[in-house]
């Protein structure tokens, strides 16, 4: 038994060696992009500034249901978090979060961070705000303030 168990090890000892270390390694690191639509207080705070932040940029949409600039913009975050391939200019997964700015912790969060104007998006890596724009930019906008961030 001990010399069939011994025999398999060096079988997939010798097939494992076949392929780079590159091919062989794995991570445990989710690059899959996330949407989180019309968050509360708690998610904001847990996807912002919580260990599941590390190694993540988060585009928090501040929007109002009677705004219609927020609904020419919706769509746009939409595609961005559901494309694997986009990524921030520091290549990191780019996830979205929708607060409703008419809601109780939307209104809060919003008087927080001194939201003005709608539809206002902050991009938040590892807790930090680091930087937002006003409007309902054009995608190809809207890609330009993903590479810069």
């Amino acid at each position: 038994m001990a010399a069939l168990l011994l025999s398999r090890t060096l079988k997939l000892s010798k097939a494992s060696s076949a392929f780079p270390r590159s091919l062989r390694s794995f991570s445990m690191s989710s690059c899959r992009s996330e949407h989180y639509a019309d968050a509360d207080f708690g998610i904001f705070k847990k996807v912002t500034s919580g260990p599941q932040s590390e190694g993540r940029l988060v585009l928090v949409d501040f929007y109002a249901n009677w705004c219609q600039p927020c609904h020419m913009l919706s769509p746009i975050l939409k595609r961005i978090s559901s494309d694997p391939n986009v990524k921030s200019g520091t290549g990191l997964p780019v996830d979205v979060m929708t607060i409703n700015t008419e809601s109780e912790d939307g209104m809060e969060l919003s008087q927080r961070f001194k939201i003005r104007a709608l539809p206002t998006v902050i991009a938040f890596r590892e807790g930090q705000n680091v930087m937002q724009f006003v409007g309902a930019l054009p995608e190809h906008q809207v890609q330009e303030f993903l590479g810069k961030v």
